[in-house]
Order: C-alpha cells, then structure tokens, then sequence
C-alpha cells in the first residue's frame, strides 16, 4: 500500500483562541508586573523534566506542531475580554494591554519526534515576561499529554516489531484529547486510528469494520458475516469471539473463502486463541487471512505475543492515558532576564542573566538559556545528552538538538506529521540497544551540564 502523505492530507480547521487555556496567575502576574515596570523585561523560559517516569528509558517530543497552532491562535478577542472583565480577573490596563496581544519572541525547542532526557530543554521561549508568561498553561498541556501519549505510543511499537499498531482509545477519553492522543500515537510509530476526527484534521489513515453488537443484531453470526461482507468485501475483518471462537472462524471463511481479509480477537487468552485461529485458517486454505488482536493491550502485553501467529494490533485504553503515565512532569521555568526597567515594551536593552529556583525537595532549576547536544561514537550511537550555556562548542555544532520553531512571532517551524514521524524513527535507532528494554532501568543516556 502507498504510503500516505499527510501533508497533502490536511484540511484546513478553524481553530478557537487559545488565550483562556491559562491558569488565572497567569495574568494576575501580568497585571502586578505591567505596574511594577518588570513586565517588558527580556526573559527566557525553558519546558524540562527533572525525570522520566519510572522505568522509562527516554522520553518522546510530541505536540509542537499543536503548541505551534497555540501560540498563533493565542488571542484574546471581545468575548474573552468581557468575561475576564466580568470576573475582575485583571483591571482596565491589563485588558487593554491583553487586547493587542500578540506573541512577538521566539521559540526554539527539540525537533516533534524527537528523543528527550532529564533535564532536556524540549522548548525555549523567548520575548517579554509579558508575552512569555501567559503561554505557559497552554504550552504544558499540549506537551505533557502527547509527548506522554507518544513515548507509550514507542514501546508498544518497538514491543511489536514490524507488525502494524492501530491506536482505537477514543472511547477511552475525552473526545478532543482523543484526537491529539492519536495525532502523538501516529508520531511515536503507530499506522492508523479508528478516530476519524484525528484523520480529518491531521490526515491520519484510518480504519475500522464492525463490534460485538453488528453481530448481536443479527439473527444469526452466518447472517452478520454475509452482511459485513457482501456489503465491504472479502477483504473486510471479522470479528470472531462474540460466540464461539472455532465456529465463527469456520462460518467465516465459508461465508467469505479463503480471500477472508482478516479475523479479530477481542477477548480470552490471546496467545493460546491466536495460534488455535492461525492453525484453523490454515486448515481451511486461509493461509493470507491476517490476525488482528484487541482488548486492553499494553506493551508488556505485546511483547508477550511477539510467538504469536498475530499480524497487527488494536490498542486503546493504555495507549491514550500513557500506558500508567498519563503525564510528563514538564514545567515552564524563568531561566533568563534582563536587567533593564521597563522601556515601553520593545523589550530590548540590558544583557540577559540567568536566574534559578533554589526550592527544597529536588525543586531548583539551572539558570540560564541553555543548548543541547547529543555527540554519538565512532559507530553512530549517541553517548550522552549534554547541556551547556554560553556559546556552543564547536565540535558539538553539527549534534545540536534545539531549532527554531518561531521568529519574531512569525512561525517557521511548523512540517508535515510524517515528518516527526520519520525522526522518531531515527532518533530511536540511534540509541543504545538498551533504550529497547521494557525493563524497568535509569535512562538510556546520561545529561551532561557542561
């Protein structure tokens, strides 16, 4: 099958303001900074992890392209104005500032698809504290919940090898995160989805045939299949567990012969029914007709089925809440500053420096805008994340990690899904082997501060 080019896929989608997708502190800081004269200040903020959840091997970058949608549709319209000003959020002069807002700075940040570790600035945020400030909330949604849908979305795609994974949750969550977890589910390996909104809006491929109650609707499981079939063809899957396994499979292949495109188990012990299915099929002449396996499927689960005589998988609840790690405890933190007082809001004047948390409890952050870079050996494979400030090192120019996403406001960052797709890809294969393991372990790669 051609492969599908989600960049000619994509339609257009109108997109709401993002502006209130923000914690109130948010602007409440921005009214108390655009008294004080501090709000024009140039600042940095970086999105990092202190960790990976537990066990995980490395962490996945996904959701730039909807930050990137975000930020230009961070807009606070009429209607935003008048609520905020209902609920004497801010005064007068923070409402008149907020209805010119436009992010004007410049975002750099990890290529989506791409590999992070502790510590790895994934996003740096440049401009005003002003228009810096109000976009953390937003920024750390979008990424704590893809990048955590995605890294879930990798090791059950590692776990299967080259058999496809099709991402089914959207019964499992909310319906607008499920189109974003299948949007991540797609950059971290998966094929298809069954959610036809994340196909419409990203060009994602979809599929999908039927449940257990076409069958029950039926008066018969025959009368069901002859159905299913003669209205989508041989080459449709049917279901087979709604009864009796070994029966269903038999009425199947009679009802559809041996060009039976595929059957699908939903439920029992998955490993003994899939070699019982593969050996009846066989028996019956439909050697090409492909197992498709479901219910509740993680990646422990996967890798228990990599014997098995199954061809591709449908994944839903683990998949869409992070295979137990529904977030990735990003955090958006004030690194950078100037000096200089307020100068009317150009920003400009006086020479950044870098400022840090000193809390307790494993809370401090490292000050300053920081670059990444990932040196490999002499066979390819990288050796460490290194972080550093100042002027990169030359020798470390050609492994930098970071790229300009925004300039000046304007985005310049934004590619096709396909695209961070392919990174992953590629990110992964240049790990250590170990970064494969679903054992429970440190990260693959040390962070290096330089």
């Amino acid at each position: 099958m051609a492969r599908m080019n989600t960049a000619e896929l994509e339609l257009p989608v109108s997109v709401p303001s993002t502006a209130l997708f923000t914690d109130q502190y948010e602007l409440t800081m921005l009214q108390a900074a655009l008294r004080s004269g501090t709000a024009h200040r140039r600042s940095v903020f970086e999105v990092f992890t202190r960790r990976l959840p537990e066990g995980r091997r490395y962490g996945v970058v996904a959701g730039t392209g909807r930050v990137l949608d975000a930020v230009e549709n961070f807009r606070f319209g009429p209607d935003v104005l008048d609520f905020l000003r209902s609920r004497a959020v801010v005064d007068e002069a923070t409402l008149s500032w907020l209805a010119d807002y436009r992010f004007g700075g410049d975002i750099h940040g990890y290529p989506e698809g791409e590999v992070y570790f502790p510590g790895s600035p994934v996003l740096r945020v440049e401009g005003t504290f002003a228009e810096c400030v109000l976009l953390e909330t937003v920024v750390l949604s979008i990424l704590n919940h893809d990048s955590a849908v995605a890294a879930a979305a990798s090791r059950m795609a590692v776990a299967a090898g080259d058999r496809p994974l099709v991402e089914m949750g959207a019964r499992r969550t909310h319906e607008l995160a499920a189109v974003a977890a299948s949007r991540a589910a797609y950059v971290g390996g998966f094929s298809r989805t069954s959610d036809l909104a994340a196909g419409f809006r990203y060009g994602i491929p979809t599929s999908g045939t039927s449940a257990h109650a076409f069958t029950l609707l039926h008066d018969s499981e025959r009368d069901a299949f002859t159905a299913q079939v003669e209205s989508l063809g041989r080459g449709t899957t049917l279901l087979v567990d709604t009864y009796d396994v070994a029966e269903a499979v038999r009425t199947a292949v009679e009802v559809a012969g041996p060009d039976l495109g595929a059957v699908r188990i939903d439920s029992g012990d998955l490993l003994l029914v899939a070699h019982r299915v593969r050996q009846q099929l066989d028996e019956l002449g439909a050697r090409d007709t492909r197992i498709v396996v479901t219910s509740d499927l993680d990646e422990y689960a996967i890798a228990s089925l990599a014997a098995a005589p199954v061809d591709s998988y449908g994944v839903g609840t683990q998949l869409v809440t992070g295979s137990g790690h529904p977030t990735c405890s990003m955090v958006y933190k004030l690194v950078a500053r100037a000096d200089d007082a307020d100068d009317g809001g150009t920003g400009g004047g006086g020479a950044l420096r870098p400022v840090a948390k000193r809390s307790l409890g494993g809370k401090s952050t490292v000050g300053g805008a920081k670059w990444a870079a990932r040196p490999r050996d002499a066979d390819g494979v990288a050796r460490a994340e290194v972080l550093g400030t100042g002027a990169l090192p030359e020798e470390l120019a050609d492994v930098r990690l970071q790229v300009p996403l925004v300039r000046a406001g304007r985005t310049i960052g934004r590619e096709p899904l396909d695209a961070a797709r392919d990174r992953h890809r590629a990110a992964l294969a240049g790990l250590p082997l170990s970064a494969t393991q679903l054992s429970r372990g440190e990260p693959v790669l040390p962070t290096e501060q330089r």
